[in-house]
């Protein structure tokens, strides 16, 4: 790691963490968090977890999976060590079909610290439903029917 990533900037560990993963640096990408990062996913609590040996398996399976993925973050905001980030990922899946991840992301890069990696994030980023249910429809489908 060279001197211009040791920023203890928010925004400058998303950009790193962002360059490692569109030149698909697994071992960069990895070194973006703390050992003892937490990943929650609200809307799917089961997928949460903890530690960056499951984010090493994720990312060695998204790799092989989507060799050309690429990440870009839309927006973001940044209030002290919490960072709001709105990220779109694309690829080709090896069976040639389009892969497109779209989501909020919150992350926690702790501040003072000289590595700045990621301690914690939220993470909302899901695949994109091609065609679905109209507005009307989704929101009866998750009232249980009832109008």
């Amino acid at each position: 790691m060279n001197a211009a990533d040791m920023t203890t900037s928010p925004m400058a560990t998303i950009d790193r963490l962002v360059r490692a993963t569109n030149d698909h640096d697994l071992e960069r990408l990895v070194d973006c968090f703390e050992p003892g990062y937490r990943n929650e996913t609200p809307v799917h609590p089961a997928r949460s977890f903890t530690g960056r040996d499951q984010v090493r398996a994720n990312w060695q399976q998204i790799f092989a999976a989507v060799p050309d993925v690429r990440a870009r973050v839309l927006r973001s905001a940044v209030a002290g060590d919490t960072a709001w980030t709105e990220w779109e990922m694309t690829g080709t899946r090896r069976d040639g079909s389009a892969q497109l991840m779209r989501g909020v992301i919150v992350f926690g890069v702790p501040a003072g610290k000289p590595t700045a990696r990621i301690g914690w994030a939220r993470f909302y980023l899901d695949v994109v439903e091609q065609g679905g249910a109209t507005i009307d429809l989704a929101v009866t489908s998750q009232l249980g029917g009832a109008r």
